[in-house]
This record gives structure tokens, sequence and C-alpha cells, in this order.
């Protein structure tokens, strides 16, 4: 069966899934919050006031995600999508590790860290094949080049294609993530009424909501254990009961 006669899985991703690689997450008490303000790096009016601070920031961030591999649930999904199924990934993640995975399918939320971007025209994008971004390094417009990052106070300029995406969804996987961050976790209710919904966090179980299958278990142990299943049986399945794995078996 080719892919576009298989089911569409629509995967929706956070920091958890890259958590596993060894990529610190902005809200964990050892996260990257720890050492930063979010008022002093991640927002329009540190980029004003501070560049610079801004700019070392990402390069820690940078060099920190070059150095990282993709985990066993980057692999697994991969590993789908090899295997002819259908598979779109929106990330919140500003990693690549789905693609260095082997995802084709994948759009970022908030942006590309291995990218520089104008910062007059946001369509102006430079990859980052190595090194960072010093105060200098110019668009073709002349202007100074930022990071291909969208900070705490700026519009999700890709969200409105997010929606259509989850909207084809005939199921819709969850993976390390707590739903939130706005308007990302509002996804979760944009795909069709009849459209079930699995969770792979650990703290799935305190969302509190009983039309979303819960698996309270890492991203590197929950998502490779449902992409065995699927495809052994050589199409999606939703499990009925929270234990799913218990009829893995």
């Amino acid at each position: 069966m080719s892919s576009s006669q298989q089911p569409h899985l629509v995967v929706f991703t956070g920091a958890g899934i890259s958590a596993e690689s060894g990529i610190q997450t902005f809200r964990a008490e050892d996260g990257l919050w720890a050492d930063y303000r979010i008022e002093d790096v991640a927002t329009p009016d540190a980029w004003e006031h501070d560049p610079e601070t801004v700019l070392h920031f990402y390069d820690q961030r940078r060099n920190q995600i070059r150095y990282a591999k993709p985990n066993a649930a980057h692999n697994a999904l991969a590993n789908l999508e090899k295997n002819g199924f259908q598979v779109s990934i929106i990330t919140q993640n500003i990693d690549d590790l789905h693609e260095r995975a082997g995802s084709t399918d994948v759009l970022h939320l908030h942006g590309e860290i291995l990218k520089a971007r104008s910062s007059v025209d946001s369509r102006m994008l430079y990859p980052l094949p190595k090194g960072g971004i010093r105060m200098g390094d110019l668009c073709d417009k002349g202007s100074q080049l930022r990071p291909d990052v969208v900070w705490f106070g700026e519009a999700v300029p890709r969200y409105s294609e997010a929606c259509e995406i989850a909207s084809t969804a005939d199921l819709l996987l969850v993976v390390g993530t707590s739903l939130a961050v706005m308007p990302a976790a509002m996804l979760v209710d944009l795909v069709p009424q009849h459209v079930e919904r699995i969770v792979i966090d650990p703290a799935a179980e305190s969302l509190g909501r009983s039309d979303i299958i819960r698996l309270a278990m890492p991203a590197g142990e929950g998502v490779p254990m449902l992409t065995q299943h699927w495809l052994r049986k050589g199409h999606l399945w939703v499990p009925e009961t929270l234990y799913p794995h218990e009829r893995l078996n």
C-alpha cells in the first residue's frame, strides 16, 4: 500500500523527546532557564537591548544540539515512514534530530536553531552548518542576522500550517510535551472530533483529560513500543486502555 493510501499519523513533539538525547529542556529544574532569565535571552526586548547575550545563549544551545544524536523515539518515527506509513511531524523543538533520524515531513513551529534569519524579513533564512551568529553578520538586505527562533511574545508564523496538518490526521500522537505552551497545545483539539489522541510523556497522567489516551512513560520507551506494534500489524492501531503495553506482547 502506498503512503498516500495509508492513514495519516500526525505526531506532535515537545522538549521531552529530545531530552533523552541530552538536550536540556526549558522547564525542568536543571533546564536552560536555571542559568538565564527568559526576559534576558528569549524575547524581542532582550534582542533589542542586549543582542550579544542573546547570540551567546543560542550559540551554546547550537553547540549542544550539534553533538546530540537522535534517540530511540526519533528513530522509531523515522522507521515508520521508511516502511510506508504516512507520518507528519509537528515539533515545538528547534533541533534537527527528527531530520537526522530520517523523517522528511517535519514542521518546526518555533523555528530551527541551525538557521539564521534576517531581522527585517523572516523569509530570509541562512543555514548554519558550523559556527554561530556574530554581531555584524548581515542578511542580504543589510540587517543583522538573528536566530531563527520564535521568542516569547512573538507570533508563531507557521501555526496556521500546523493547524491544516492537524485537520488531516487519522491519529494524533503527542510525545514529550506537557501541553502547556500556547498556542501549540491547542493543536490537540484541532484534529477531527472522531480522531483518537495518544499522549506519551512521564507526566501524562497529570493531564486529567479522559478524552486522551495517556501513556505515562519516557518517549524512548513508549514510541518504539507503539511503532513496533503498528509495523507488525501493518496499520495504525489505537489502544483501548490506559495501559496498552499489556496488549502489545
